[in-house]
């Protein structure tokens, strides 16, 4: 089985709404369906994708499957955007620059 890539995990509504949830406090799957307008089982499919790829971890208490949020896998997916962060800020300083250079020959 392939395991399932974060930003495709990421891109949907549902699953960013779920990890939200859960990132307060950790959650059935039954508790987590009664948040949107779908079936459990339209739910544990969204479940399944964010547990393969890391974003949340299961826990068995009882009977009962909570999970968790992932935080440490969401850390790395940031680690890596700070990477681009830190480039279009270094591009966005240097195209002020060349504006304010522009607007300042044309006074």
């Amino acid at each position: 089985m392939m395991k399932q890539d974060i930003f495709q995990a990421i891109a949907d509504p549902t699953r960013r709404a779920i990890l939200t949830l859960i990132a307060l406090r950790a959650l059935t799957p039954n508790a987590m369906a009664e948040n949107f307008d779908m079936s459990r089982q339209a739910v544990s499919k969204h479940i399944k994708v964010l547990h393969e790829c890391d974003l949340i971890r299961p826990e068995q208490s009882g009977r009962e499957i909570y999970y968790h949020f992932n935080a440490k896998k969401m850390q790395e997916f940031d680690i890596w955007v700070a990477q681009f962060r830190k480039n279009w800020e270094t591009q966005f300083n240097q195209l002020d620059k060349v504006l304010s250079t522009i607007k300042n020959q044309g006074k």
